[in-house]
C-alpha cells in the first residue's frame, strides 16, 4: 500500500517564535515543564527548541515575523512550483546546491508559514501523557476578519474545516494530520494564540501561580478560576483553558 501523498507545505515542525534574548526564553518554557530538545547547526543564529510531547517552540534570536508556522517537507526545491500553481506567493525562497533550502509565504491576513527541507532538532524523548503544567497543546488560534477567507487560504494546505463554534471564544477550527488551527476574531485576542486544554486546569493555574508566572485574564466570558492567559518574554501568547482535548 502507498503512503497518502504529504500536503503542500509537507510535516509540520514547529512554531518558530522571534526572541531578543533565547536563554530567558527557553528557562521560562522550562520553568512549566517543557523539554529542551538538541538542535543542529543549521542556523547562524542562537536557537533553541522546546517540547511538552504535542508541539515544538523553536526560539529564534532574530527579526523577522513572530509565530512563523514551521513545516518540513524533504526536497522542497522540487515543489517551489507547485505553490505558485496554487497561487500562494513567497515571500522567501532560497533554493540550491550550496543552501538549507527553504520557503515561505503568508496567509491573506499576514500569518507567516516557512517550509524548511528538513529538520533541525532531534526528537525529544516524551511521552504524549508527559503533559507541561499548561495542559494538553489543542490547537493554534490565528486572529482573522474573515473567517470564509482564511479558510478558502488554509484548506488547500492540507486543513480541513472543522464547524464554526462560540465555545469557549467565537472560532472556526480546522484540523490536520499534523496540527490543528483555529482562526478567531481580533476582538477575541489580537495575536496568534497558543492554546492548552485540561481537565484539571485550575489546579494547573494554582501551580502557575506558586510558580510566580505572568498570569492574566482570558478572553472576556470565561472563568477566571478556571481559565488565563499566558505570555512568554518573546511576546507568545498561550491561552490556558479548562476542558479536555
Amino acid at each position: 500500500m502507498s503512503a497518502a501523498p504529504l500536503p503542500l507545505p509537507g510535516t509540520f515542525h514547529e512554531v518558530s517564535v522571534a526572541a531578543d534574548d533565547v536563554r530567558t526564553s527557553v528557562e521560562f518554557y522550562e520553568r512549566f515543564g517543557f523539554t529542551q530538545a538538541s538542535t543542529t547547526d543549521t542556523f547562524t543564529h542562537p536557537y533553541g527548541v522546546l517540547s511538552d510531547g504535542r508541539l515544538c517552540v523553536g526560539v529564534h534570536q532574530r527579526g523577522g515575523p513572530s509565530p512563523v508556522l514551521t513545516f518540513v517537507r524533504p526536497g522542497i526545491a522540487r515543489h517551489v512550483g507547485a505553490f505558485a500553481d496554487a497561487g500562494i506567493e513567497l515571500t522567501t525562497c532560497r533554493v540550491g546546491e550550496e543552501v538549507f533550502n527553504e520557503i515561505g509565504f503568508a496567509d491573506p491576513f499576514g500569518h507567516a508559514v516557512a517550509v524548511l527541507e528538513a529538520r533541525t532538532y532531534s526528537p525529544v524523548a516524551r511521552e504524549l501523557t508527559e503533559t507541561s503544567l499548561c495542559g494538553d497543546f489543542a490547537l493554534l488560534s490565528l486572529p482573522v476578519t474573515d473567517f470564509g477567507t482564511a479558510q478558502a487560504f488554509w484548506e488547500p494546505l492540507g486543513f480541513v474545516a472543522a464547524g464554526e463554534t462560540h465555545e469557549p471564544y467565537p472560532c472556526l477550527e480546522l484540523t490536520s494530520d499534523h496540527l490543528d488551527i483555529a482562526f478567531h476574531p481580533p476582538r477575541v485576542c489580537a495575536r496568534p494564540m497558543v492554546v492548552f486544554r485540561a481537565a484539571d486546569m485550575r489546579a494547573r493555574l494554582a501551580r502557575l501561580r506558586e510558580l510566580d508566572l505572568p498570569l492574566s485574564a482570558a478572553p472576556s466570558g470565561l472563568p477566571a478560576e478556571a481559565n488565563a492567559r499566558l505570555e512568554s518574554p518573546e511576546g507568545t501568547v498561550l491561552l490556558l483553558l479548562e476542558g479536555e482535548d
